[in-house]
């Protein structure tokens, strides 16, 4: 895996993920507590032996490359590296990024530069657990010039996708970018051909694209060069190659979630923490997701009742209650509160006396979640200071709503409360 460079796209402005990335590029989001969105691809390629990363980000990346920088140094005897690579103007090319393609198209000079002969593209928003050296091997022993990995799925999912349509060779012969109706039925496919058992083809006769690609070497560049003004991979660049190159399909049938949205978002990180079998697990010893080494101090936990939850370490909770929640690093929850059904970012540093004892009388709201407080069914970003008799619940039922002055906003029916916000006590939301 050494001749592979691994190429991971740090999206747009990330605005269906707003206000989480308000303040940081969609790739530096918090994930289950103490992970970020980039930790996901990144370990992906070392648990891959695939050593050779950069991330391609435009948009408040310094967060992310902080965040990187922070967690991911390599030995100097490792051939290996993770580095930023950010959007710049020069005297030859004064645009921003205006795609995938044209993310990767204005950094090709450097690419070129490393000896590898393929280029794996990822993206920075998806989380999943996958071993790239079987998509590599599949790529190279099937002789194709493009390999995209494919995810099976059902019609009710189907319309939200790019599909393919494949030969009996698993080589893809049309794309077609989220049909519906008789364009949706166009795309049935018989997916046995991946490996699929006749049962579950039957419940999945769709392949949607997952927007992870590996090209040859030489392919991408020509690709690049002879189409400048395609931008988008997925719209222009991969439907131009189905017509000239071998690009073939690489099933991955496991979970895979586009967490791009507040909704999806929020809901694959209560997930994580469902029991006997969440859908997605951080407890792998064989694939680990690697993230900052923080050193934080054991989680205490004083007469609290805790259900269905992640703790994350750091924290000091308090006679409460938690259902169905992730708390996040560093975070304080003072006696008397109910979190359930929530994301709890925690902290990005300690305040003094951090272990004090609880008071609502104090003449500022503290970082943390203040006594007798109830939080259902909510983000609350990092270093909130959230009152004491504070309800987030959404008391009016509301799906969406923008609230930036008041320190939150609501989108499909989940409160956020924004980063460093204050909700004075006995605020009801």
């Amino acid at each position: 895996m050494n001749k592979v460079l691994s190429i991971i796209l740090g999206g747009g402005a990330g605005t269906r993920l707003y206000p989480l990335t308000k303040m940081r590029a969609k790739p530096a989001v918090p994930l289950a507590g103490k992970h970020r969105l980039i930790d996901i691809p990144i370990s992906n390629c070392i648990n891959s032996n695939i050593l050779k990363i950069y991330v391609l980000t435009q948009y408040n990346s310094a967060s992310l490359n902080q965040h990187i920088a922070r967690s991911y140094g390599f030995s100097g005897f490792q051939q290996g590296f993770v580095e930023v690579l950010a959007a710049q103007q020069t005297p030859d090319n004064d645009n921003w990024f205006q795609g995938t393609a044209d993310a990767v198209r204005q950094y090709m000079w450097m690419f070129k530069d490393l000896d590898v002969d393929e280029y794996l593209i990822l993206s920075g928003d998806h989380l999943y657990r996958m071993d790239y050296q079987n998509f590599i091997r599949h790529h190279r022993e099937t002789g194709a010039d493009i390999t995209l990995s494919v995810l099976p799925i059902d019609e009710k999912r189907a319309s939200s996708f790019g599909l393919m349509k494949i030969d009996d060779n698993g080589r893809i012969i049309d794309f077609s970018e989220k049909p519906k109706g008789d364009a949706l039925k166009e795309m049935q496919v018989d997916t046995t051909t991946l490996g699929l058992s006749q049962e579950e083809a039957a419940s999945k006769p769709y392949i949607a694209s997952m927007g992870i690609y590996v090209f040859k070497r030489n392919v991408l560049i020509d690709l690049l060069n002879k189409h400048p003004d395609h931008t988008d991979f997925g719209k222009e660049i991969l439907p131009q190659a189905m017509q000239q190159q071998n690009v073939q399909a690489f099933l991955f049938n496991d979970y895979w979630e586009d967490i791009g949205t507040i909704e999806s978002f929020f809901e694959a990180n209560l997930a994580l923490a469902k029991q006997p079998n969440p859908p997605f697990s951080f407890y792998n010893s064989s694939a680990p997701i690697y993230t900052r080494a923080r050193y934080l101090p054991p989680t205490k936990q004083l007469k609290c009742t805790v259900t269905e939850s992640m703790i994350s370490e750091g924290c000091v909770l308090k006679e409460c209650e938690i259902v169905n929640s992730v708390i996040g690093i560093r975070s304080r929850i003072e006696s008397g509160c109910s979190i359930k059904d929530s994301l709890i970012m925690g902290a990005d540093y300690y305040q003094s006396n951090f272990e004090r004892e609880s008071s609502c009388d104090a003449t500022a709201v503290p970082l943390g979640i203040g006594e007798n407080s109830i939080i259902e069914k909510a983000i609350v970003d990092k270093n909130a200071h959230i009152g004491c008799n504070v309800k987030i619940v959404n008391k009016d039922r509301v799906e969406e709503a923008d609230k930036e002055s008041e320190g939150f906003y609501i989108r499909s029916g989940i409160v956020v409360i924004l980063k460093d916000a204050t909700i004075p006590d006995n605020t009801i939301i």
